[in-house]
């Protein structure tokens, strides 16, 4: 079992940045591939940013590529959403996952534990 908390959260003004952080507790936490997903007021829950166990491969939704960046500190069991140039649109509550598969994955599906999420909003 894994326990996911992230933090982080708040309000911004579009262009401004925030970073997101999700610790986990339970198992071992460079085991697991890591995900950030969100869900905007009225719309599904969608991918953000994807991380493998080592950190080295990343994948992003078209949407934030470039603004966006995803990283991992093993030995802090925390996972990071670095978030720049901030839109409207970004808006959502954020939420972190852990999956117990190989490769970094886009599939809400393929992810075990999900934490409770953090709310961004972006104003113009």
């Amino acid at each position: 079992q894994v326990q996911l908390v992230e933090s982080g959260g708040g309000l911004v003004q579009a262009g401004g940045s925030l970073r997101l952080a999700c610790a986990a507790s339970g198992h071992t936490f460079s085991n697991y591939i890591l995900g950030w997903f969100r869900r905007a007021p009225g719309k599904e829950r969608e991918f953000v940013a994807t991380i493998s166990w080592s950190g080295d491969i990343t994948d992003y939704a078209d949407s934030v590529k470039g603004r966006f960046t995803i990283s991992r500190d093993n030995g802090k069991n925390t996972v990071y959403l670095q978030m720049n140039s901030l839109k409207l649109e970004d808006t959502a509550v954020y939420y972190c996952a852990a999956a117990t598969i190989h490769l970094p994955s886009r599939y809400a599906r393929e992810y075990d534990y999900w934490g409770r999420g953090t709310q961004v909003t972006v104003s113009s």
